[in-house]
């Protein structure tokens, strides 16, 4: 059985900001997300915000949050735009690379970024019942999950979870090297056939997520963090 861990919004994510706003002296924002804004947000339109976003963090330009104004004006309820999967990785503070605020985005966090009854549970009140209109699968360049799946890494209840990504290897055409996290080519395209492949899980095990796509009310989609560049290469979006 797949374990998720989910949380909201780094720590990281707000002392990297609050740093930033130190250090260019600029006025912060304590806009959030509102019930209004959130209806009259389309899947196309919160996907193009989020790649927005994450332009604005590669070119050093994310914004300034106020984020205890934020937290104030968050208490008494949110409304998300999108969802995101992610590695657990602590190299991927993924409010910051999107460039996020608090309220903005439910974030689910696992090691892999696979899913599971959890997960998709969440995903389901996420969407249906919290309104977001977007679900981003988000995996990432040198993954230790997708390097331990290709290695068969045995320890304890990790064991489990790395063979729920054998799937997605399995896939994977291997170089001169074969099966090895040593070859990096490799590594590269395994940790896109998992995120597809979690895409597509999602999908077909979730009649409500599908359901909500098909009416045009979701998008599920997949992308690549790049721990050196800091930018997300979309998949097929």
């Amino acid at each position: 059985m797949r374990h998720i861990a989910y949380v909201g919004i780094s720590s990281l994510a707000i002392a990297l900001s609050l740093a930033g706003c130190a250090a260019t002296g600029g006025s912060r924002t304590s806009a959030v997300t509102t019930a209004d804004i959130q209806r009259g947000m389309t899947p196309d339109g919160v996907l193009a915000d989020l790649r927005a976003g994450n332009e604005r963090f590669v070119s050093s330009r994310s914004t300034s949050y106020d984020w205890l104004g934020q937290a104030e004006r968050t208490a008494r309820g949110q409304y998300p735009k999108a969802i995101i999967l992610s590695c657990l990785d602590s190299r991927v503070p993924v409010e910051v690379v999107f460039d996020q605020g608090i309220g903005d985005i439910f974030v689910g966090r696992v090691a892999g970024n696979i899913e599971d009854v959890d997960q998709l549970g969440s995903m389901e009140f996420g969407t249906k019942a919290a309104g977001a209109k977007l679900i981003v699968v988000l995996g990432h360049t040198e993954c230790g999950a997708v390097k331990g799946a290709i290695d068969r890494a045995e320890l304890g209840h990790l064991t489990a979870l790395l063979e729920s990504i054998d799937a997605a290897i399995a896939t994977v055409p291997t170089g001169g090297l074969g099966r090895t996290s040593k070859d990096g080519a490799y590594v590269d395209r395994a940790v896109e056939a998992n995120v597809r492949h979690t895409v597509r899980d999602i999908l077909a095990q979730s009649t409500v997520l599908s359901d909500l796509v098909a009416a045009g009310d979701l998008r599920v989609v997949g992308a690549v963090y790049d721990l050196r560049s800091g930018r997300v290469r979309w998949l097929d979006a």
